[in-house]
């Protein structure tokens, strides 16, 4: 776990038409031979990922893509590959062999521009041109001859969005310095062997850089724990799928919530899928819900998103519903047939991407919520479990 996690990185989309060189720049950018190069148009065909450093900036993710204007059956379906890539793009480089954009390149300017991301145009093969003005925006590069590979670098640092540069708080901001926080950790069959989840890490970690005290237990020490205390904690954090035990164990007067629901704030908008978990009330018998999780995974019996939240939900709304699960960067066309979405925590991927599917099911008219905050309605404490963000 010494690696910052993928789901946290600056995602930084290479795009274009074949054979202008976005495999060759990203080579040059990570100074390794990640992607295949090649003077065939078409060459990379599945989207490639080069993890790694970028100071003063810190962790970032390239990802190659496939030309944007490749032909024929196999290419439009690498064209769709290349699309999905836009939903968690932090920042786009468009490349071009000329400084005149052509149709190709306004259409991914116009897309990203709809989305608000920021655009850093390429102008590679510089070794074969006579570029007497690009534009203050524009980097110039021969990936062939290493030149401008410095300053495509600069412009990826001053360019970066302000949450990368100062990134948000996980819980540190509801537990000043000096005070407690209890983490609830459950020790089951879907905890990873010899080691905790992410969400968990990572919020022992941001604790810890706030010199906020940390505690953790199992729902089972809880009790005990709470009572050796001489203080109450500032804020007790479960696992969502221990709601019900830790939030009987926690009195009243000291604050719960749960990592799926810390994770809605940093990944998505809290408020809005606060809005979208009160549409559970709504449903009825033949909707259609869609369970959304970022990581794949074995699935075992009593799997969280594919046995306890139909269960939990079927039970609080008493009506036959449709659940269907996507996983991993899957996500459905056709969000108008959904009632609900519940995404999980995002844990394993970027911000952009929820944001994303989050901006598709409004335009579509989809109330959208994540795992923590059904679980925590579904089992009647919801307004407990968000009460620590209002």
């Amino acid at each position: 776990m010494q690696n910052t996690p993928r789901g946290m990185r600056l995602h930084i989309g290479i795009f274009g038409r074949r054979n202008v060189g976005k495999s060759s720049i990203i080579n040059r950018l990570t100074e390794q031979d990640i992607s295949l190069v090649s003077e065939i148009a078409g060459t990379t065909t599945d989207p490639v990922e080069k993890a790694m450093e970028l100071p003063p900036l810190g962790p970032v993710l390239f990802v190659d893509t496939a030309g944007i204007d490749d032909e024929g059956s196999l290419g439009e379906k690498r064209i769709e590959k290349t699309k999905k890539i836009f939903d968690r793009t932090d920042l786009a480089i468009i490349v071009s062999e000329n400084p005149q954009w052509g149709s190709f390149e306004q259409a991914l300017a116009s897309e990203f521009n709809k989305r608000k991301i920021p655009i850093i145009p390429v102008i590679n093969k510089a070794d074969l041109l006579d570029i007497n003005n690009p534009g203050t925006d524009s980097a110039v590069v021969s990936a062939k001859e290493n030149t401008g590979i410095e300053d495509l670098k600069q412009k990826i640092i001053g360019t970066a969005p302000e949450e990368f540069l100062s990134p948000p708080a996980i819980v540190s901001d509801l537990v000043p310095p000096g005070e407690l926080a209890v983490l609830v950790v459950p020790i089951d069959l879907e905890a990873p062997k010899g080691r905790l989840i992410l969400p968990q890490v990572q919020t022992i970690r941001d604790l810890l850089d706030n010199d906020s005290m940390v505690m953790v237990v199992k729902e089972r020490e809880l009790k005990e724990g709470l009572g050796r205390l001489k203080k109450s904690p500032a804020l007790v954090v479960t696992d969502s799928q221990a709601f019900l035990k830790v939030s009987a164990d926690v009195p009243n007067g000291v604050k719960l919530t749960s990592f799926s629901i810390l994770f809605a704030r940093l990944k998505g908008e809290l408020n809005g899928m606060i809005q979208g978990t009160r549409s559970i009330e709504n449903l009825k018998s033949g909707d259609k819900v869609l369970i959304c999780e970022s990581c794949t995974h074995h699935a075992i019996g009593d799997d969280i998103g594919r046995v306890k939240i139909p269960r939990w939900l079927t039970q609080y709304t008493g009506a036959k519903l449709d659940f269907e699960v996507y996983a991993g960067h899957d996500f459905p066309e056709n969000i108008g047939d959904y009632s609900l979405i519940v995404h999980c925590g995002a844990c394993m991927t970027n911000r952009r991407e929820v944001l994303s599917r989050i901006a598709k099911a409004n335009a579509a008219n989809v109330p959208i919520t994540n795992y923590g905050l059904a679980i925590a309605y579904s089992l009647g404490i919801f307004e407990r479990a968000i009460e620590p963000f209002c």
